[in-house]
């Protein structure tokens, strides 16, 4: 475990807050979350991606581009394809894993919300 660095200089709290909500919407959605796991085992091509997780090329390019953005993949050239990968894999797995934590704790209550639940998001 890396040692954490204490600053004495000024946070702007609405900055961190902002840059965090982005970060979780970068995870909000379900294909992109499936993309995140399944780079997670390696390097992978779209047409790889698009085949184990059936989506459309479209839709995994879509969601690379996002992920991309977000500084959470990265690709390589290989030929005409290009090879995608996590960025920060460890990182990336330890977020996930105490989501998955916290997600048993709070039993069905997040699927449940009716702001940001399974029923909302159908509307």
């Amino acid at each position: 475990m890396q040692d954490v660095v204490l600053s004495n200089d000024p946070v702007d709290e609405g900055a961190a807050l902002m840059a965090a909500s982005c970060l979780f919407h970068g995870f909000s959605d379900p294909s992109r979350l499936s993309i995140v796991r399944h780079l997670a085992l390696g390097e992978h091509r779209v047409v790889d991606l698009t085949t184990h997780l059936g989506l459309a090329q479209s839709t995994v390019s879509k969601h690379l581009a996002c992920l991309k953005d977000c500084g959470l993949v990265t690709s390589r050239p290989e030929g005409r394809a290009s090879m995608w990968s996590l960025c920060h894999t460890e990182t990336v797995m330890d977020l996930l894993a105490a989501a998955e934590r916290l997600l048993a704790l709070t039993g069905d209550a997040v699927a449940l919300c009716p702001t940001f639940g399974a029923e909302a998001s159908q509307q």
